[in-house]
């Protein structure tokens, strides 16, 4: 199934250009809608874009079981990230109705928008809306790379959206409306997402210890922060090296403090966004704007990284009160203590820890097993960010699937999920479902 989509938004280093609202998303929207139309499927798009497939009525019958990821991609992305989760929910489908299991309640399907954020920088954008967690204002007055909102850009897909029809696949989206659904919110009983594995757990596993699925257990918390780093453009022929003022050179010092503020506070840290103005060839630059991910175990390992928590600005992105971002002092380095504070880092997004429900967790493990062994499916916590978390923390039952990754390399070309296992994750997700749907837990 994945084969169908193949092509869809291939760049030339072999991975993948899907950002949210593009052409390449509209398509795969519409290989989404063509999917459900085709085993017969209900399809509603929410108040927030995010596109609802549905085997039976959620409204008359729910709430109901909802499975599925996203389509979106980072920027070179892999294959496997979200359309895994999104085929391989229209497979377990297929294999329930094959099987003859008759649903006690509704099973929906869910393409969530702009999972990635690699348009709007900000992750699991679809899911964040429909529940709620940050506000429709704020993110309607995201700006992508080129400068237009989210407001601007869902007002050019298709002509039809402020009177565009909510069963309407494609688009959907009146923008008078958008944001938090009750009714999308109010269908879904308890979600479960499958997902490639972004790692290599599963894979090291030992031979008597082998499984090609795992459960989730809990997602580490992580935030996304922005820097600002003020020069002065100037001509790169004629200024004399020692009246420059280079933001470049701030960079290449944050660069290295990121690293080693994350290895102090043993997190992860990743500086691998800038914006460079003018960006000139020969032109000193005026200003360079930086991001950073960071994530860990635990929060305060992550605000570690960052400095204190007290001391960092807050962006509009989360609907948070703005405070002024610290000019510290300190040294900045691990050796100084104040983490990367002296920055004035601006928080634009935080997630925090997210444990998936833990008596769910544990029976889906029972159903999975591994192959060949009484033992249950291995449970695994990620750092890697998922829509699954954002609705457990909106109080949905949520669960998650891994599949083996043999790479263990996600958000690139390389990342890889092979047949067998993908067979695997189908026949594990509709093991799942069917005890969801006739009477498990969940409800």
């Amino acid at each position: 199934m994945l084969g169908a989509i193949a092509d869809v938004g291939r760049a030339p280093s072999g991975g993948y250009e899907r950002f949210a609202w593009t052409a390449h998303d509209l398509s795969l929207r519409e290989w989404f809608v063509a999917e459900a139309a085709a085993r017969g499927l209900s399809v509603v798009t929410d108040r927030a874009g995010n596109q609802w497939a549905w085997w039976g009525d959620p409204d008359a019958d729910g709430p109901g079981v909802v499975t599925g990821s996203h389509l979106d991609s980072v920027p070179g992305g892999g294959a496997f990230d979200g359309p895994l989760g999104v085929a391989s929910a229209f497979a377990a489908l297929d294999a329930l109705r094959a099987a003859g299991v008759r649903p006690e309640r509704p099973l929906g399907i869910v393409n969530f928008s702009d999972e990635e954020g690699a348009r709007f920088g900000l992750a699991c954008l679809g899911s964040r809306a429909v529940t709620g967690t940050v506000g429709a204002d704020r993110l309607l007055a995201l700006r992508d790379g080129a400068g237009d909102s989210l407001a601007d850009v869902l007002a050019r897909v298709g002509r039809g959206i402020s009177t565009g029809s909510t069963s309407d696949g494609a688009g959907g989206v009146r923008l008078e409306h958008y944001g938090r659904d009750p009714e999308a919110l109010a269908r879904v009983g308890v979600f479960v997402e499958l997902h490639v594995e972004q790692g290599r757990y599963l894979a090291d596993l030992p031979s008597d210890e082998a499984a090609p699925v795992a459960v989730g257990a809990a997602i580490w918390p992580h935030g996304r922060w922005r820097v600002d780093l003020v020069g002065e453009a100037n001509h790169a022929g004629t200024t004399p090296l020692a009246h420059r003022h280079d933001p470049m050179l701030d960079l290449a010092q944050l660069i290295t403090d990121v690293r080693a503020a994350a290895e102090h506070a043993g997190a992860l840290a990743t500086l691998a966004k800038v914006q460079v103005e003018p960006n000139g060839v020969n032109a000193i630059p005026s200003r360079v704007r930086a991001w950073i991910d960071a994530r860990a175990e635990t929060e305060a390992a992550v605000r570690a990284v960052i400095g204190d928590s007290s001391s960092v600005g807050v962006d509009a992105g989360t609907g948070s009160v703005g405070r002024p971002g610290l000019r510290s002092t300190s040294s900045g380095l691990p050796g100084g203590g104040g983490g990367l504070g002296r920055w004035g880092a601006v928080e634009e997004s935080w997630t925090p820890a997210t444990v998936f429900d833990p008596a769910l967790a544990a029976r889906l493990a029972d159903i999975v097993g591994r192959p060949g062994s009484d033992l249950p499916a291995p449970v695994i916590g990620t750092g890697a960010g998922h829509d699954a978390g954002i609705f457990t923390a909106a109080g949905v039952p949520t669960a998650m699937l891994f599949v083996r990754n043999p790479t263990g390399i996600s958000h690139s070309p390389a990342e890889l999920a092979e047949e067998a296992d993908c067979d695997a994750g189908v026949r594990a997700l509709t093991a799942v479902l069917a005890d969801l749907l006739t009477g498990g837990e969940g409800r």
